[in-house]
């Protein structure tokens, strides 16, 4: 390795789940570093799937740690939740899981006051999870945010946490949204923070004396490079930075001190929630692919909108994370498709745009320039070597890799661990 990111570079939902899990055989240590619990990654182990939203997940390898770091917004009923689920599954996590003091809480007030705004919204919603996420974000950098380092000291948290909870529950009444019980609500933390407080630890150091070691690490992004706080079509955003530096602010890693950057693109396109989706596909074709494909949330369970592979958006995203390799997922999706589109470009207006020209307005206005692939019939999910995949396979990931000037590391058609072919 030693110390590689694996980002998505559509709209979230690539797989990178799989794909952190499939890299991190050989890692020692895997990072979550922004984000909180409104993304989700499912990993097949076996016959056994398993959803995660917190926890990193590398976490089922034997030799491999799981790091928390700074950049991460905890709820910790959710995370108590997974630790439940890791420990009935045998993983002695005091071994293998740690986390920083300086993560950001999610509390019962900023899910009360994501419900609120949305509701204010009326028709013009955002279309959020509905996680407290933006709330949360919100109060860190106006100063009004609670970390896990102050439940360390559990007096101070109470008179923090009720000061909290008497303003939102003002905003919450004005708005219609049932106030918070702060005495219930302190109940309820009290037992999360016995819970978590042994696994409490200064990631920083964790983390770069393992760089300084030369020892593997995977840095495992969350949602999407089409949804970060900066470069998305905000506010159609997530309420974190998901390019490849916010490796620095979410963990403390020297950006120089990173070997290699992995995209994660899926062969098709899909998101959850409102924003514009250039390629949005209506209809016959797009209920096929979602069924197929089990495009439905993992945090929300919500149906997943559909589109053509977008090129243009992706291209940018490789340029600014300076993208080394891409994989390829869920091309076993696309089989039985007589015919593939691609989007490989923009117009406005008859003219040619850019995807960093554009914000949500243009991007919902724009129309795609489209390459038309001739699809393939055969089953893939079974096909081991390139050279066994259908001809129009081929056809369609080389043009992948020749038109965003990236290598590509390898495709996947399946869920499987070993579902994996080698470019």
């Amino acid at each position: 390795m030693p110390a590689i990111s694996i980002i998505g570079l559509q709209w979230g939902d690539e797989g990178k789940g799989k794909i952190v899990d499939l890299l991190a055989q050989k890692a020692d240590y895997v990072v979550r570093y922004h984000g909180g619990n409104n993304a989700g990654h499912t990993v097949v182990v076996g016959t056994k799937k398993h959803f995660f939203h917190l926890i990193p997940s590398g976490i089922f390898h034997k030799n491999t740690k799981a790091v928390i770091s700074n950049g991460v917004i905890l709820d910790l009923e959710v995370l108590s939740k997974e630790m439940d689920i890791l420990e009935k599954e045998g993983i002695n996590l005091l071994y293998k899981l740690c986390i920083s003091p300086r993560c950001h809480l999610i509390l019962p007030y900023h899910k009360g006051l994501d419900e609120a705004y949305e509701n204010a919204r009326g028709n013009n919603l955002l279309g959020t999870t509905k996680r407290g996420i933006g709330p949360a974000y919100s109060d860190k950098v106006s100063y009004n945010g609670l970390r896990v380092y102050d439940i360390l000291d559990w007096k101070d948290f109470i008179n923090k946490f009720t000061f909290q909870a008497k303003i939102k529950n003002k905003i919450l009444k004005t708005f219609g949204v049932k106030a918070i019980n702060i005495y219930k609500e302190l109940e309820k933390l009290k037992k999360l923070r016995r819970r978590i407080l042994p696994f409490v630890k200064d990631t920083y150091k964790v983390i770069n004396e393992a760089a300084n070691k030369r020892k593997n690490i995977l840095f495992e992004g969350a949602h999407g490079i089409m949804l970060d706080l900066d470069w998305s079509p905000y506010p159609f955003a997530t309420g974190s930075n998901t390019v490849v530096g916010s490796i620095n602010t979410g963990s403390g890693l020297p950006v120089n001190k990173l070997n290699s950057v992995v995209g994660v693109v899926k062969a098709f396109t899909s998101r959850v929630g409102g924003g514009p989706l250039p390629t949005e596909l209506k209809g016959r074709i797009a209920d096929a692919i979602r069924e197929k494909g089990g495009e439905y949330g993992t945090t929300t369970g919500r149906p997943r909108r559909i589109g053509w592979l977008d090129l243009e958006a992706v291209r940018f995203s490789c340029l600014i994370n300076n993208v080394n390799e891409i994989v390829i997922t869920k091309l076993d999706i696309l089989s039985g498709l007589l015919d593939i589109k691609v989007c490989i470009g923009y117009k406005l207006n008859g003219q040619k745009v850019s995807y960093s020209e554009c914000g949500y307005k243009e991007l919902s206005k724009i129309k795609p320039v489209y390459k038309s692939f001739t699809g393939w019939i055969d089953d893939i999910s079974h096909v081991r070597n390139f050279s066994d995949l259908p001809q129009e396979c081929r056809i369609f990931i080389n043009f992948i890799g020749k038109y965003l000037g990236v290598k590509i590391k390898f495709v996947s058609v399946g869920a499987e661990r070993n579902a994996n072919i080698k470019v």
